[in-house]
């Protein structure tokens, strides 16, 4: 039977992300987002919550990620769940259950260094190494229009449900 471990979040990074290179020469960058919940009770009391999620990329996508994210930027996160586990400086078995993204686009709207002219989400997608698509590894800058190009579809602030952009704030 098959199985599905699939992970789509929109939230907040909570601190900048910190990369690393392995002894094989792969580059990894972690860094955490948050989530947040908001619902009625049925007495009519608005509630909150939220959540935090260790994130990990590899490769080309970690590159990406420690070059443009910093604390506080929203960002949409693909990728699935990934448990390891190793023993502590006591030789207690300790377990980490962490997102490994193999997509994220960038929700904030940003600014062009080149030309001070505002980039918006669709324009900050990076993907995973293994992703098939024109624009992969591309500087943000440069998506726009090898997305053209390539006929890719992003996900946009209007079609992402519960997700208000700025246009519909008033």
């Amino acid at each position: 039977m098959r199985s599905v471990n699939k992970v789509v979040l929109i939230g907040n990074l909570t601190r900048d992300p910190e990369m690393r290179v392995t002894p094989n020469d792969q580059h990894i960058t972690t860094f955490a987002i948050a989530t947040n919940r908001e619902w009625t009770t049925n007495d009519g009391r608005k509630q909150q919550s939220t959540e935090f999620h260790d994130v990990v990329c590899w490769g080309r996508l970690a590159e990406r990620c420690e070059q443009y994210l910093k604390k506080g930027k929203l960002v949409y996160i693909e990728g699935y769940l990934k448990t390891r586990s190793w023993d502590d400086a006591t030789g207690l078995k300790r377990y980490r259950t962490e997102i490994v993204a193999e997509e994220l686009i960038m929700l904030d709207k940003r600014e062009d260094s080149s030309n001070g002219e505002n980039i918006n989400e669709r324009t900050a997608r990076m993907r995973s190494e293994g992703e098939q698509s024109g624009s992969a590894g591309c500087e943000p800058s440069e998506l726009k229009n090898k997305e053209r190009m390539h006929g890719d579809l992003d996900l946009t602030s209007d079609e992402i449900p519960g997700l208000v952009s700025e246009n519909q704030v008033a």
